[in-house]
């Protein structure tokens, strides 16, 4: 992987779990086993999958993902774009970080597929 992106996802790790989920903790068992996923709400281009890969590898390397809709799809509200089972404490560490990521990197996608169809028949490149 990237060694900016590694970087990345340690820093925001740190920053926002740093010393642990204590809300999580206290309230959820250790072992306990779970599975969410990720419901789209708005119309756009899906962007962040492929981080949200490696987030989930380094939050918990026992997590499992199963991906329905890749990075640069058109999404609408109900679509599913992937499953994560696994530990529900590590799931919960993990989806505050991925939300961040991909809420901006899709909305940045989304804004970047508006400006290119408002462009596509002028002689640009």
């Amino acid at each position: 992987m990237n060694t900016y992106i590694d970087q990345l996802i340690d820093l925001a790790i740190a920053k926002d779990i740093g010393d642990g989920d204590h809300s999580s903790l206290s309230c959820i068992p250790k072992n306990e086993q779970g599975q969410v996923h990720l419901l789209v709400k708005e119309e756009g281009i899906l962007a962040g999958v492929e981080l949200t890969k490696e987030i989930i590898k380094k939050v918990d390397p026992n997590l499992k993902m199963e991906v329905f809709l890749n990075d640069g799809t058109k999404i609408k509200p109900g679509d599913i774009a992937f499953k994560i089972s696994g530990n529900v404490i590590s799931i919960l560490q993990a989806e505050r970080l991925l939300l961040n990521f991909m809420q901006r990197m899709s909305g940045i996608a989304t804004q970047t597929a508006v400006y290119a169809d408002l462009i596509q028949d002028l002689p640009t490149k």
